[in-house]
């Protein structure tokens, strides 16, 4: 098992922690409507996913 031999400082142990932190959400155009949309969903305007209708969407 392995042990310290010397006290790890807080400087030490929280610039180890320091990095974990959340990163923005990537958006995408769609390819058929041209909306802004979160990558690898469904576009909720028009239902299209990688080209083709995944979902049926009601008209307007």
């Amino acid at each position: 098992m392995a042990v310290p031999k010397k006290k790890v400082s807080k400087a030490r142990r929280n610039s180890r922690k320091a990095n974990w932190k959340l990163d923005n959400p990537s958006y995408a155009k769609c390819s058929q409507c041209h909306e802004i949309r979160a990558n690898h969903t469904v576009c909720k305007k028009c239902g299209y996913y990688k080209g083709r209708q995944v979902i049926a969407v009601k008209g307007e």
